[in-house]
This record gives structure tokens, sequence and C-alpha cells, in this order.
């Protein structure tokens, strides 16, 4: 394939695209955004918290699947590593 036609190949997939599902989008996603307004700091804190745990185990999972030859120890411990490195990262912006 040349060039000129893999560069053809990329149009149909422009950012305008817009979804017929896009105004049900909008609307749910104005629904979270308010039912979070209406959360306690306490309610908000907490659920951070279970978004992060939750966050940490969809990544366990990538590592075991990335690495077939980890044992649990492994995945937490490369899990540990890789929240080491985006500590620093933060830090050393």
């Amino acid at each position: 394939m040349s060039d000129d036609k893999l560069h053809e190949a990329v149009a149909p997939y422009r950012a305008e695209f817009k979804s017929e599902f896009q105004p049900l989008i909008d609307e749910l996603y104005r629904e979270e955004v308010l039912e979070a307004r209406r959360m306690s700091a306490e309610t908000k804190f907490l659920a951070g918290e279970s978004l992060f745990f939750s966050a940490c185990e969809i990544t366990l999972a990538g590592i075991q699947h990335q690495n077939p030859e980890f044992g649990q120890e492994q995945c937490r411990a490369e899990l540990q590593r890789r929240l080491k490195l985006r500590e620093w990262m933060d830090w050393n912006e």
C-alpha cells in the first residue's frame, strides 16, 4: 500500500464524527455531574477511595494479562512499582 492510500484510509475516522447517541451521552454525563455536586465531601472522599481500589484491581488484571508468568506477589510488586513511578512523575513535573 502506498503512503497516499494509507492516508486515504485514515480519513473516515475524523474527529468531527458525531454519534446519534450523543444527546443521550450528554444527558447521562449531566446527571452524573449533578449527582456528584449533591454528594457530601465525606461521600466524595469515600467514592474516590473506592474508585482507586477498583482501578488497582483493573490494573492488576492487566499486569497479569501482560505477564502470564507472574504470580500474585509479582503482579502486586509491579503495581507498587507503577504507583511509585506515577508519584515520582507527579512530584518531578
